[in-house]
C-alpha cells in the first residue's frame, strides 16, 4: 500500500495546476465526445473497439500523451481480473513509458502545456507504481522509484491551486491513503516524514466529487470508492450500491461482475448472488473475455456456501470442488476461498461418516495455510478433535 501511495501521490501534485489561457486536451469537449464510446467499450471489456478509437487518437494527436495513456489503460484493465497473470505487463509498461516520453517532450518544449503534460507524467508513473506494488509482484524498489520521480512533479506544481475534476482524483487518493498507511503500517511512518499528512474525510469527499463530475477518471474514482467503502470504511451498503451501478453500466466487465456477486454474498442477498455467481461460471465456460479462474473461485465458493445453507450437501461439494480447481489453476492455494473450501469439504465428509476423507482435507489445509492463519488453526483443532473421538 505504501508503494501505491508513492505511485498515486503524483496525481495529487499535478492536480494543483492548470493554465487558464491554454486549451487543455483532457478537458476539451470535442475530444471527450470522441472518447465517450471508446471509454464505455474499454470498461465493458470490448477492447478491440476501444483500441480502434484510441489508435485513431494516436494518429490525430501523436504529439500528445493522451492516446498512449488510454492504450495503456486498456492493457491495465486486461490485468485487473487476474493480477497474477503477467501476460499484459509488457504492453502496459510500454504504453506508460510512451506516455512518459511524449509527455516529457511536451513538458519541456511547450510551456503552455506544461501542467497538462505533468498530469500525464504523474498518471503514468502512478499506474506503474501501482502495478509494481501489486501483491503478486511486490517490486518495491521499482515502485519506490516511480514514486520518487512523481515527487518531482509535486514540487513543480505545489504552488498552484486550481483543481479540475480530473486532476482532483490523485489529490483524493493521496489525502485518504497518506493517513491510512500511517494508521495501518506504523513501521512505514519514518518513510512518510517527507510527505505532508492528508485528510481521509476530505479524500472521500473528493473521490465522490470526481465520481460525479470527472470524465476520464470518473470510473476509476468509483472503483476506488467502492473498494475503500467495502474494505476500510465498513460502509457495505454504499459499496454494494456502487458495485451494482458499475455492473449494470458495464455488464460484461468481469471485475465489476465479481465484485457485485461478492457484495451480494456479504449482504446475504442469496437469490441475487446465486443468479450472478452461476452467470459468472457460465461465462467462464463459454470463454468470455476476462472471465477466468479468479472469478470462478469466488463464484463457486459462494455457491458452495449457499448449498450448505440449504443442506444440499452434494450441491455444496460440487461447487467447493470447482472452487478448489479454479484456485489451483490460478495458483491461489493460499487464498481463503481455497482453504475454507477444503475445510467445508472436510466437514461435509465428517458428517457423512467418511473420517479418512475428512482428515485428508484438514491435513491439506495445514499443508497449504500459514501457521498464523485462522484456517490453519481451524484445521488443526478439527484434526485434534477427531483424534479424541477415535
Amino acid at each position: 500500500m505504501f508503494a501505491l501511495l508513492l505511485g498515486w501521490i503524483s496525481l495529487s501534485a499535478t492536480a494543483q495546476a492548470r493554465k487558464d489561457t491554454t486549451i487543455i486536451l483532457i478537458s476539451n469537449i470535442t475530444v471527450q465526445l470522441e472518447a465517450t464510446d471508446a471509454l464505455n467499450d474499454l470498461y465493458n471489456f470490448k477492447f478491440e473497439k476501444a483500441e480502434k478509437q484510441f489508435r485513431w487518437f494516436k494518429q490525430k494527436y501523436a504529439w500528445h500523451p493522451l492516446p498512449y495513456f488510454l492504450l495503456g489503460l486498456s492493457e491495465w484493465w486486461k490485468i485487473m481480473p487476474s493480477t497474477n497473470d503477467r501476460s499484459h505487463d509488457e504492453r502496459f509498461l510500454a504504453y506508460m513509458d510512451s506516455t512518459i516520453r511524449v509527455a516529457e517532450h511536451l513538458h519541456d518544449k511547450n510551456p503552455e502545456y506544461r501542467t497538462e503534460a505533468a498530469f500525464f507524467l504523474a498518471a503514468a508513473y502512478g499506474f506503474k507504481g501501482e502495478l509494481y506494488s501489486d501483491e503478486d509482484r511486490k517490486e518495491w524498489r521499482k515502485a519506490a522509484t516511480a514514486g520518487k520521480r512523481a515527487l518531482n512533479y509535486l514540487e513543480e506544481c505545489k504552488e498552484k491551486n486550481y483543481l479540475s475534476p480530473e486532476l482532483l482524483f490523485g489529490d483524493a487518493l493521496y489525502n485518504y491513503f497518506s493517513v491510512w498507511v500511517r494508521e495501518n503500517y506504523p513501521a512505514l511512518k519514518p518513510l512518510l516524514w517527507f510527505f505532508p499528512k492528508g485528510d481521509k474525510a476530505l479524500g472521500l469527499r473528493q473521490l465522490k466529487e470526481v465520481s460525479y463530475n470527472a470524465f476520464y477518471t470518473r470510473t476509476e474514482a468509483m472503483v476506488w470508492l467502492m473498494r475503500i467503502w467495502n474494505s476500510y470504511e465498513n460502509k457495505n451498503e454504499q459499496a454494494h450500491q456502487l458495485a451494482e451501478y458499475l455492473h449494470q453500466t458495464y455488464p460484461d466487465n468481469p471485475y465489476f461482475h465479481r465484485y457485485y456477486a461478492r457484495m451480494l454474498y456479504a449482504r446475504g442477498l442469496y437469490p441475487e448472488m446465486e443468479r450472478e455467481s452461476k452467470a459468472i461460471l457460465a461465462r467462464i465456460d463459454s470463454g468470455m473475455i476476462g472471465y477466468e479462474a479468479t472469478s470462478g473461485r469466488y463464484a463457486a465458493f459462494f455457491l458452495g456456501q449457499l448449498g450448505e445453507s440449504r443442506r444440499q450437501s452434494e450441491e455444496a461439494k460440487k461447487y467447493y470442488q470447482i472452487a478448489i480447481q479454479y484456485a489451483e489453476q490460478s495458483g491461489a492455494t493460499d487464498s481463503g476461498y481455497y482453504l475454507y473450501s477444503l475445510i467445508a469439504l472436510g466437514e461435509i465428509a465428517q458428517k457423512q461418516g467418511n473420517k479418512a476423507e475428512a482428515r485428508k482435507y484438514f491435513k491439506e489445509v495445514k499443508n497449504k495455510a500459514a501457521r498464523k492463519d485462522e484456517a490453519f488453526k481451524d484445521a488443526k483443532r478439527r484434526l485434534k478433535n477427531m483424534e479424541k473421538g477415535d
